[in-house]
């Protein structure tokens, strides 16, 4: 794991009350662990501190998937698997909240609803590099040759596959839940037929269909087949070919949801048991957020490990090396940056964040990787720390199928069979993410 597991702040009560209105209205309790013990207790926490007297549980519906509409009704929302709540309130009832919340150890953070956003980088990312800087001591560089191998897509498979040892491994990820919560998936596309797929939608009135690509992109990196049917075929490109799927439609059309969708996705995917969550999606923010923190955590303590994007605010080449922001700056949610062909860093990819927490863990493929697309299309190659994040994901289920290891277990395994590369930590953590052999 990363170097703390203790979520920010002092105390129980969360610095929120300084911040500005949410930007969604809503507002997001975290409770306390003795308070999550007891579904009862977070119910009556929530009415007690915020006034709701209708409040929704996602422990109410089919699978613990909460209906984002239908809970829409209802005061406040507890995510039953998490011990997290929210509720919608004005700034005013907003203060009141925080000012109760202060004197109630049984809510250790109260902070605004964010939005979050796909994080793909730039389509066209083939510049080519001929140097790569690594330090030579703590407070010097050197600029060294890149190393001599660079990775290209074959008729058989993709650079990324070839680069993490995917195609040398015997694990498939069978019998590995993984979630993939994003835009969706086309549910229609040839390449995922017969395959054991739930999906759900957290997105209000929209299907868990994909409509926007990032998703079913996503999907096809970390669970795609092993041998893409025909016509027309394809090259190989999915990891985890024989994991179980779970898609969870937090992201709309647009590209964009709320901490609610997220939040509900998480909650699902833990209590139905996946092994790995994989989340391309993030918000430009530099501190870490309680609400992701605890339940990144919890998630950990459940045996579910969450990977998420890094982040692509980085412009390398002007001198910018960017920041990890919301979530994967939480240090209980491994954060993963994206590498080139030639296991450079990419010019978008963000660098760790100063905060605790905030560093870089692993590194994958992330520069023009091709996966699947939407139909009539069927296969795109685009760019992103979100384009690394499926990579690590299916990587994990196959070290969780080989292992059988789980939650803070699988994290350390991860980041053992890693193989070291040339490049600063703050860059690319243990080095790039590699498949069990």
């Amino acid at each position: 794991m990363t170097s703390s597991t203790t979520p920010p702040g002092n105390g129980h009560y969360a610095a929120a009350s300084a911040e500005s209105a949410s930007p969604t209205g809503r507002y997001v309790l975290v409770l306390s662990d003795e308070t999550f013990a007891r579904e009862a207790d977070q119910v009556e926490t929530l009415r007690s501190v915020t006034g709701a007297a209708n409040v929704a549980s996602t422990s109410d519906y089919e699978w613990r998937a909460l209906d984002v509409d239908q809970a829409a009704s209802a005061d406040a929302t507890v995510f039953a698997d998490l011990g997290i709540g929210t509720v919608r309130a004005d700034p005013d009832s907003a203060a009141s909240i925080m000012a109760a919340a202060a004197d109630d150890p049984r809510v250790t953070a109260v902070e605004p609803e964010q939005f979050m956003y796909a994080l793909s980088g730039p389509e066209d990312t083939r510049t080519e590099r001929s140097t790569v800087r690594t330090p030579t001591t703590d407070t010097g560089w050197s600029t060294v040759r890149a190393a001599p191998i660079e990775f290209h897509d074959t008729s058989e498979a993709t650079w990324g596959l070839q680069a993490t040892g995917v195609l040398d491994s015997a694990a498939t990820g069978q019998g590995i839940r993984v979630a993939v919560l994003d835009t969706g998936l086309d549910l229609r596309h040839p390449d995922f037929a017969g395959r054991e797929i739930s999906a759900r939608s957290f997105v209000s009135e929209e299907p868990a269909q994909d409509g926007n690509g990032h998703g079913t992109h996503c999907v096809g990196t970390s669970c795609g087949p092993e041998n893409p049917p025909e016509p027309p075929g394809s090259r190989r490109y999915g990891v985890a070919t024989r994991a179980e799927i779970l898609v969870g439609k937090v992201l709309g059309d647009g590209g964009s949801g709320t901490d609610t969708n997220i939040l509900a996705a998480i909650n699902w995917a833990i209590g139905n048991d996946c092994r790995v969550i994989s989340m391309s999606l993030g918000a430009e923010t530099r501190a870490v957020s309680r609400r992701y923190e605890t339940v990144g955590q919890r998630a950990l303590n459940r045996g579910s490990l969450i990977v998420a994007a890094a982040g692509n605010n980085a412009e390398r080449d002007s001198g910018n090396p960017g920041f990890v922001g919301v979530p994967a700056n939480s240090p209980s949610i491994m954060a993963v940056a994206a590498l080139d062909s030639r296991l450079g860093i990419a010019d978008f990819s963000a660098r760790s964040n100063p905060v605790d927490g905030g560093q870089i863990d692993i590194a994958a493929p992330g520069v023009d990787v091709y996966s699947s697309w939407p139909m009539e299309r069927r296969y795109r190659t685009i760019s992103g720390t979100s384009m690394a994040t499926p990579h690590v994901s299916g990587i994990a289920a196959l070290w969780a199928q080989r292992t059988d290891a789980a939650g803070e277990a699988l994290w350390s395994t991860l980041i053992r069979g890693a193989q070291r590369l040339e490049l600063p930590g703050v860059d690319v953590g243990a080095g790039i993410a590699k498949a069990p052999s």
